[in-house]
């Protein structure tokens, strides 16, 4: 009796399953099966004659490579040499031994296997898989020098470089570099073809607000036959990345319609458009994407950075409950999840919600990051937490090993400052090992307006205006606490240094969507078709509010009146005049929800505390950095003022919104 081969390699060799099919290509059908080790048997064990040629040693390099196996290919390329395969070999083997010492990190190898290819013999295609190879592979180990210096002997040698040498040059590339490297595909023609022009629009993408100018400029001059979802992702992403996030909607808009040419958005795409709906407060598309997710994509709930997204747009735009009802449902939760809803609860002034998600987080054995420390400090900040932000910032190094950043620490001066405790923030300042940032100033000089105190506020000024002398945010907050104290001498000076440098106010503007459609309102605005219904239900709710400040305190309804008297000259703020259209508008059980891009003043809270309580009607409204509800003729979940620089400003709102406007 025949005795059974004892390995599947072996049953293959001695013609199991296709005992037809070529020694050799049998080890190359094993290899691409997956079937890694088996191949390798059957190289080892099988059949020597006839002995092993370039069909099967490619495959068998491919195994070992697989395998993490890197002296089976050193053994493979011997044996290549020893049968006269190199190094005048074909380029499939080549590829496979210059690829697999590259992702072994084995470049001296790589090299000087290129090294040893007569460059006279060798067919031209199989020098420039060679040398793409070695190009390759320097890009795969972050060695962007040896990648241009293996490039430079390319075209010494007059090899033709083609899209696969592109797409390893492109990213390795420094920032400076790119764009040469653009010109020199440009020139060879292959600066249009899909694959290249995708990797120059994600690798512009890195360079800011203005690397993505340059990434859509590539993407503008794709033809639009040649714009794949990768191509559209790319450029959205570029835009929304860098906070761009008008242009990213745009964008959707257009992929969406005929530019779209029939490519439909996947979890990538949407992704990009829900940050840039979280950034803008969009909320109709960003509700219109999420109509999209559940018609679909069904099983949306397993991708966690979608679902991050989701929970990111609805904290962001006033809707905390369904953020709350998607972090609940998802069944796999990342620490960008946690913290979305801990920055969303902290935003919306929920700060022991915070802080019990925070808790629940650490006890799932989730650790915190910097991001997720940053909006648990947000959160115990903005609910006036004193006593657990000061906890948690003084055992971020013993408990979680985080070192505080710059961020942390604009969080507890801005704590500190709410708290009334200004000397404590001055001194947390003159603690830090680094220099403070602009952030961490400005946090101090925003507590400075709410306590009125000139003399630290000037020295918070001072330094703001030598890190940030072109942020005339600043510059308006200083003028704003010397107006509160009755210093006009500082008042004027502030605005003389605003005119020498050139610097304007940033005009507020706010917005509400009804019925798909978004009304834009800057102060004093009078385009609205209804601005004349606006303009009278404003004034004669003015006039309710200084009656009923009039009972309630006779100096409360004076200041009142006097602010409203040179309101009438400055014009009214536009919050008001959104808030009016939407009491206009909308039904009586409805929630009135305003996006605005500086924050709400003062006089603005009074007013809208009251209104709240004479229409029965709830507000929401979401300035520079947070949510303030205003229900029944009280502030809700509010309890310090936010004096941070304006965010989102009026010159990146507009243009979107000047689009969709009635």
């Amino acid at each position: 009796m025949a005795t059974e081969p004892s390995t599947p390699a072996a049953a293959f060799a001695t013609g199991g399953a296709d005992s037809t099919e070529p020694w050799s290509a049998r080890v190359r059908t094993l290899a691409r099966l997956g079937r890694h080790r088996e191949a390798l048997a059957l190289l080892r064990h099988g059949d020597p004659s006839p002995p092993p040629h370039a069909v099967a040693l490619p495959s068998a390099v491919i195994s070992c490579a697989a395998l993490s196996f890197s002296s089976g290919v050193a053994q493979i390329h011997a044996l290549a040499a020893k049968r006269g395969l190199l190094p005048a070999a074909d380029a499939y083997l080549l590829s496979a031994l210059l690829t697999s010492y590259s992702r072994f990190g084995r470049l001296p190898l790589a090299h000087q296997l290129l090294d040893e290819m007569p460059l006279e013999s060798t067919p031209h295609t199989t020098l420039r898989t060679a040398f793409n190879s070695v190009i390759s592979g320097c890009a795969l180990h972050a060695l962007p020098a040896a990648c241009f210096a293996v490039f430079r002997r390319m075209r010494a040698a007059s090899v033709g470089f083609d899209a696969v040498t592109l797409l390893a040059l492109v990213p390795a590339a420094p920032p400076r570099v790119v764009p040469q490297v653009h010109a020199l595909a440009a020139r060879a023609g292959l600066a249009a073809e899909t694959s290249v022009a995708n990797c120059l629009i994600s690798t512009y993408a890195r360079g800011g607000a203005g690397g993505a100018a340059l990434a859509r400029r590539v993407f503008d001059e794709m033809p639009l036959a040649s714009r794949d979802l990768v191509s559209w992702n790319a450029v959205l992403s570029a835009h929304a990345q860098n906070g761009l996030g008008v242009d990213a909607l745009e964008l959707y808009r257009r992929m969406r319609g005929p530019d779209g040419g029939g490519v439909e958005p996947d979890a990538v795409t949407l992704v990009g458009v829900l940050s840039s709906c979280a950034h803008l407060g969009a909320r109709s598309v960003g509700f219109e994407v999420e109509r999209y997710v559940l018609e679909r994509l069904p099983g949306f709930r397993a991708n966690v950075q979608l679902c991050n997204a989701l929970i990111n747009f609805h904290a962001r735009c006033g809707s905390l409950p369904r953020a709350q009802q998607l972090f609940d449902e998802m069944p796999r939760r990342s620490i960008v999840s946690w913290t979305a809803l801990i920055t969303g609860y902290g935003m919306h002034g929920h700060g022991d919600v915070a802080v019990s998600l925070f808790e629940r987080m650490v006890s799932e054995g989730i650790s915190p990051d910097n991001v997720a420390m940053v909006g648990l400090l947000s959160a115990c900040s903005h609910s006036g937490m004193y006593d657990e932000g000061r906890k948690y910032f003084s055992t971020m190094e013993s408990a979680y090993k985080l070192r505080p950043t710059l961020e942390h620490y604009a969080c507890m001066v801005d704590l500190l400052g709410r708290a009334g405790r200004l000397r404590e923030a001055r001194e947390l300042i003159s603690s830090m090992t680094m220099p403070a940032d602009g952030a961490i100033w400005g946090a101090l000089l925003g507590a400075c307006k709410i306590h009125k105190n000139v003399e630290v506020g000037e020295e918070a000024f001072k330094h703001i205006v030598e890190l940030e002398p072109s942020n005339a945010g600043y510059y308006v907050l200083m003028s704003n606490i010397y107006t509160d104290t009755g210093q006009l001498e500082g008042v004027a000076r502030v605005r003389a240094m605003m005119r020498d440098r050139g610097l304007k106010k940033e005009p507020g503007c706010s917005y509400v969507e009804h019925k798909g459609q978004v009304h834009l309102f800057m102060a004093d605005d009078h385009s609205h078709p209804q601005a004349k219904r606006i303009y009278k239900l404003v004034i004669k709710l003015e006039q309710m509010v200084k009656e009923k400040l009039g009972v309630m305190e006779s100096k409360a309804a004076q200041r009142y009146a006097e602010k409203a008297a040179a309101q009438l000259l400055i014009g009214f703020h536009s919050e008001k005049l959104a808030v009016a259209f939407g009491l206009l508008n909308t039904e009586a059980s409805s929630e009135i929800v305003v996006i605005k891009n500086l924050r709400v003043c003062g006089d603005c809270h009074s007013f809208l505390k009251a209104v709240s309580g004479f229409t029965n009607r709830v507000f929401l409204v979401r300035d520079a950095s947070r949510f303030h509800r205003f229900e029944g003729g009280l502030r809700m979940s509010f309890l310090f003022f936010e004096h941070q620089v304006l965010v989102v400003p009026a010159s990146s709102l507009d243009p979107y919104l000047m689009k969709l406007r009635v």
